[in-house]
């Protein structure tokens, strides 16, 4: 994962992602100098154990981080995050993880309801233990100029 991480500064995830990676963990996040965006509903504003609650509208929120100089942002996880983020278009790629076991329950990953996005496969990297990572990049058309 340090390739990625060295593409990265900001990580951004839902609450539910927050909540069920705290269960994960036995109840902390690994320290990091990066920093970390919860959106919630349900939690005031501010910085709080390791991350920063956020209750304003993701698009707008995104477009104030994407202004500022730095590296990728990165979408840990929220299915219904990432609805919003797909329906917005904000979506510039895709790193998936594949691992042959079925869980049977969780955060869906793509919930219905956001609109076809294409994406072009950069990358397929196969690790130990059946790993198999995908790279994908947003496939935008190409935007027509006037004469």
């Amino acid at each position: 994962m340090a390739p990625f991480f060295a593409t990265i500064d900001t990580a951004i995830m839902g609450r539910k992602t927050l909540d069920a990676g705290l269960e994960m963990s036995g109840g902390s996040l690994p320290r990091s100098n990066m920093p970390r965006y919860v959106f919630s509903k349900s939690k005031p504003p501010g910085e709080r154990d390791s991350v920063i609650f956020v209750n304003e509208s993701p698009v707008s929120f995104i477009r104030k981080l994407r202004r500022r100089p730095g590296k990728d942002i990165w979408l840990m996880g929220g299915g219904e995050l990432a609805r919003v983020f797909l329906k917005a278009d904000l979506v510039d790629g895709l790193r998936l993880g594949v691992v042959p076991v079925l869980l049977g329950d969780g955060i869906p990953l793509f919930p219905s309801g956001f609109p076809q996005r294409d994406f072009t496969l950069l990358e397929n990297k196969t690790y130990s233990r059946d790993l198999i990572a995908l790279t994908y990049e947003r496939s935008r058309p190409k935007s027509k100029r006037r004469s």
